[in-house]
């Protein structure tokens, strides 16, 4: 999906996305290069380590880790700086980053986070305390307008204070039983470097992680060396990467089978239900993922503020045919909110099936046996053959829809202005996270999706999803927060708002005789944190 992280709103924060691509040449995909080359496309020279990859989707923003929400910038962030506390791509399992260890807890809304002795910006200077409350405060700062994109997934956070030159005292606003993970959003930045020039930050940013950009070139290429002053956990394995900006499927097919990359992401669909990249060193997987394709509906225009009517439009749905023949195997009918291969998974009160006969019946109660109007959806390569199919399999149930498909800038600007009825559209959140909450508050928070676009943050059933999210959140008692998770996904199945059709899976090739510790991962993007070459 150009993602959701890339489309979505949060609060007031926008972001778009864009794809584009370019065919780079003839360097070999992860080699040592030999002592006498120097190849001018991939950079490397004297027997350097280096790593080659192909990329869906262009730098549609800047690195900025503030203001960033685009695939590419957020996938090459994960390299190049630091949370305190930071997040696996790979696993989701929480991590000890800048922090010398996990935050001491102080008492339940007081924490102490002591940085990590000899930490270091790839510009050679010292990570201070001075430096984390400057990323800190230009997030959470509500006068900061331009850098509070995850502001909204850190409600529970008052201010952030200098104990002494090693300590920083994180002050909450209520107790909260995720703030290591919610850590990982805020990565750290080096004030001196920010505040000279902002705009040459954003193009070519200075982090503390494992690698430094060197190069970024829309639509061709970002360039990475290993960082020298890097000291953490997560040690580059290679002293440079190449990731080549491939937007097209046929470029990265290409690329892999002539070996010029080491791993691409967004395989093809058919290429992989074809076996044709599966050959000899090269392994495709397709990972389970959050990232789904969701129904949504304006509840403010009739008949849509009857859920009788929102549920027909579900049950008209043939999904196996979804799964099967309109996304090529790429997915899998979704039996709850999170996908079933989530360690979070429930079962809903509500599952939905192809059922031509209750929708019909669905519809007849609600005084709508028939209708016509219009359903928006975005113009994604893999949603192409989705309007279709569900334009086919809703008139069956007495549903007459015409398909209006736009890029997601154009959809969501009707979508935002309350000219839409039904959307359509992709969308995957588990960049920013991966837990019930995060995944819940994207689309079931207090934000522009519930106040403007499906419009229902007033109704009974939106204020128990609130209740029960803060007592999840905020109890240390894991059953319990389940028990409340579970309540929320029923509500959600039942009332049909918005709701996933789909979970998709993300198809991943790399060449395995090459790359050592590579393994794909659940979201968009590729992770290198850890990997090197065999």
């Amino acid at each position: 999906m150009r993602n959701s992280r890339t489309n979505f709103k949060r609060g007031s924060a926008v972001a778009a996305a864009a794809v584009c691509a370019m065919m780079l040449g003839a360097c070999g995909g992860g080699t040592t290069a030999p002592s006498t080359s120097n190849s001018a496309e991939g950079g490397s020279t004297g027997g350097e380590k280096v790593i080659n990859a192909g990329v869906a989707y262009d730098m549609n923003s800047g690195f900025d880790p503030a203001t960033t929400s685009g695939a590419l910038p957020l996938a090459a962030n994960w390299h190049v700086f630091e949370g305190l506390m930071d997040l696996d791509p790979v696993t989701h399992e929480v991590y000890v980053g800048l922090a010398k260890e996990e935050p001491k807890k102080v008492d339940d809304t007081h924490y102490e986070v002591t940085l990590r002795d000899g930490a270091k910006f790839s510009d050679g200077s010292d990570v201070t305390v001075d430096d984390v409350l400057f990323s800190f405060n230009r997030i959470l700062d509500p006068e900061n307008k331009d850098t509070g994109l995850y502001r909204a997934f850190l409600p529970f956070m008052d201010k952030v204070e200098k104990k002494d030159d090693k300590t920083v005292t994180i002050s909450l606003k209520y107790p909260f039983a995720l703030l290591n993970e919610r850590l990982s959003l805020v990565k750290i930045v080096p004030k001196a470097v920010v505040e000279a020039d902002a705009e040459a930050f954003k193009a070519k940013p200075t982090g503390s992680g494992p690698y430094v950009i060197t190069e970024a070139t829309p639509k061709t290429v970002v360039k990475f060396d290993k960082n020298p002053n890097y000291n953490g956990s997560k040690e580059a394995k290679v002293d440079k990467m190449e990731w080549k900006v491939l937007g097209d499927a046929a470029a990265r097919l290409t690329a892999m089978q002539s070996g010029t990359t080491d791993a691409i992401e967004s395989v093809p669909a058919l290429d992989v239900q074809s076996g044709i990249l599966a050959k000899g060193d090269t392994k495709v997987e397709s990972v389970d993922s959050f990232g789904l394709v969701f129904m949504m509906f304006n509840t403010k225009k009739p008949p849509f503020d009857d859920v009788r009517v929102r549920q027909a439009f579900f049950y008209a749905v043939d999904y196996d045919k979804l799964v099967n023949n309109a996304m090529f195997g790429l997915a899998n009918p979704a039996t709850s909110y999170l996908q079933e291969s989530h360690p979070d998974y429930q079962k809903a009160s509500t599952v939905y099936t192809h059922d031509v006969e209750k929708a019909k019946k669905l519809l007849a109660e609600a005084g709508h046996p028939t209708l016509d109007l219009t359903l928006n959806i975005t113009d994604h390569a893999f949603m192409k053959d989705i309007g279709p199919l569900v334009q086919e399999n809703l008139k069956e149930a007495g549903i007459n829809i015409k398909l209006e498909q736009d890029a997601s800038g154009g959809t969501y600007k009707k979508v935002d202005q309350g000219d839409y009825s039904v959307l359509i559209a992709p969308g995957d959140p588990s960049v920013f996270g991966n837990d019930p909450d995060i995944l819940l508050r994207w689309w079931y928070g207090k934000n522009i999706w519930s106040e403007k676009r499906y419009n229902w943050a007033d109704s009974a059933e939106f204020k128990q999803i609130q209740e029960l999210l803060d007592q999840a959140s905020q109890t240390t008692d894991k059953e319990a927060a389940k028990a409340n998770y579970k309540k929320v996904y029923d509500i959600i199945s039942d009332n049909a708002v918005l709701y996933p059709l789909v979970h998709r899976k993300l198809p991943t090739a790399w060449n395995d005789a090459k790359l050592d510790g590579f393994k794909p991962i659940s979201t968009t993007g590729l992770s290198f944190l850890g990997v090197g070459l065999k």
